[in-house]
């Protein structure tokens, strides 16, 4: 099975903006990953970026909306390593566990970034709607494909799979969060998602 990503922003436009929206993005990772959430300035990734203060608010209204779709772009990156090779696991729940320990054990290798990520998901409006239903789609395909282990077609899942994907994303995010802002360690961080998926999908 293939999984579809949702449409962003990087898939429109001429290849001159989407170059431009990339380098965007580049930007924003790299001060993320220096300096955490307050270091991703407007100014600052408008300059790393190479593109007019103007511009970079045309691509992006606000800092929320940036970091938001730079999480969604880390996500979308996850559903293509995803589509390029099998997931181990004999059952649904053990395969869930191994991506979802894969994706925390990546953000978590990179704090400041996994930071900045999630304190703008947290922070997001209804303004910054169609990047979190962005973040929320390609979560919730990460979560199907390795459910069903890449052999079904798109027409197997189901709207039930989709219900569980979608509480499974919420809980994964939550752990994260709980990561992030010092309430868990990384070992409690893998514990409770690994109780949290074998209880959904038991």
């Amino acid at each position: 099975m293939t999984i579809t990503k949702p449409a962003s922003g990087e898939d429109s436009g001429s290849s001159a903006q989407q170059e431009r929206r990339k380098r965007i993005l580049d930007a924003t990772y790299a001060l993320a990953s220096e300096g955490g959430f307050d270091a991703v300035q407007m100014r600052a990734v408008a300059d790393q970026a190479d593109v007019a203060l103007g511009t970079l608010y045309r691509y992006f209204p606000s800092k929320i909306h940036l970091l938001v779709s730079a999480l969604q772009r880390e996500f979308e990156s996850a559903v293509d390593r995803l589509n390029a090779k099998a997931i181990p696991g004999d059952t649904a729940a053990d395969r869930v566990i191994h991506v979802l320990k894969r994706l925390t054990r990546g953000m978590q290798g990179d704090p400041q970034l996994t930071e900045a990520l999630t304190r703008a998901f947290m922070f997001a409006d209804a303004s910054v709607a169609n990047e979190i239903h962005g973040v929320g789609m390609s979560m919730t395909a990460i979560v199907t494909h390795a459910m069903h282990g890449g052999v079904p077609t798109d027409e197997d899942i189901t709207d039930e799979d989709i219900a569980i994907a979608r509480v499974i994303g919420d809980v994964w995010l939550s752990a994260l969060v709980g990561w992030v802002t010092g309430r868990s360690t990384a070992n409690e961080t893998a514990a409770h998602m690994d109780t949290a998926v074998r209880l959904v999908l038991r």
